[in-house]
C-alpha cells in the first residue's frame, strides 16, 4: 500500500475517501496524524484552495497528498455560497446552520427554480514543490429542497434535493450516493491519473 495524506479533518469526507481510494491500493491517511492543522483557505477558486490545503499537507509531512475543496452553488444566489459553503452561517457555524442560512436565502423561490449543483475540485501534490498537480473535478445537479430530509451524509446532503430519485442526497444509501456525487466523480478520474503517476495496481 502506498501512504497518501489527506488534507482534511471532515471526517465525513475521509471516510468517502478511504472507501474510494482504497481499491487502488492507496493508504488514506488523515493528516490529524500527524497534528497538521487546516491551512487557510484563502484563495478565491475551489482549484486554489485545494492546491494550498494540499501543498500544506505535503510540506509539514513529507508524504505525497491528497486535498479537494468542495461546495454548493445555488443559481437563484449568484452562485453562492460556493467557496464558503462550509463556513457559509460564519466560522463558528455548523452544518444545521448553513442548511437553515440557506433555505432562509431561498424562502418563496418555487421547487423549479432552486437549482444547484455541488463541486468538487480535487489535487494531488507528489510532494510539497509539485510545479504540476494533477487536477480533478466532478459536479452533480440537482435542486434545494424546501426542508431537510434523511440523515445519512454530510454538510447540504439533507437539502440537496435529486428529482430523479424522489429523495435527498442525504437520505441514499453510501454506496449510491459515492456513485452518483460530485466527489465519487472527481475521485474516479483523480484515481486513473494516480494509477498512471504512482502505478497503482
Amino acid at each position: 500500500m502506498k501512504r497518501i495524506v489527506l488534507a482534511s479533518g471532515n471526517a465525513g469526507k475521509i471516510r468517502e475517501l478511504t472507501e474510494l481510494l482504497g481499491p487502488i491500493g492507496l493508504e488514506v491517511l488523515p493528516q490529524s496524524h500527524w497534528q497538521v492543522e487546516e491551512c487557510e483557505e484563502t484563495g478565491l477558486t475551489f482549484v486554489e484552495n485545494a492546491i494550498l490545503k494540499a501543498r500544506n499537507a505535503a510540506r509539514l509531512t513529507g508524504l505525497p497528498a491528497l486535498a479537494d475543496d468542495s461546495g454548493i452553488e445555488v443559481d437563484h444566489l449568484r452562485g453562492q455560497p460556493g467557496i464558503y459553503s462550509a463556513r457559509y452561517s460564519g466560522p463558528e457555524g455548523d452544518d444545521r446552520q448553513n442548511n437553515e442560512k440557506l433555505l432562509a436565502a431561498l424562502q418563496g423561490v418555487p421547487l423549479q427554480r432552486r437549482t444547484a449543483r455541488f463541486r468538487c475540485v480535487m489535487a494531488f501534490l507528489a510532494h510539497a514543490n509539485d510545479p504540476s498537480p494533477i487536477l480533478a473535478e466532478g459536479t452533480w445537479e440537482g435542486l434545494i429542497a424546501e426542508e431537510p430530509a434523511g440523515g445519512g451524509g454530510f454538510g447540504y446532503d439533507p437539502v440537496f434535493y435529486l428529482p430523479e430519485y424522489g429523495c435527498t442526497s442525504a437520505e441514499l444509501p453510501d454506496g449510491e450516493k459515492n456513485r452518483l456525487s460530485h466527489r465519487g466523480q472527481a475521485v474516479r478520474t483523480m484515481t486513473e491519473r494516480l494509477r498512471q503517476r504512482l502505478g497503482a495496481a
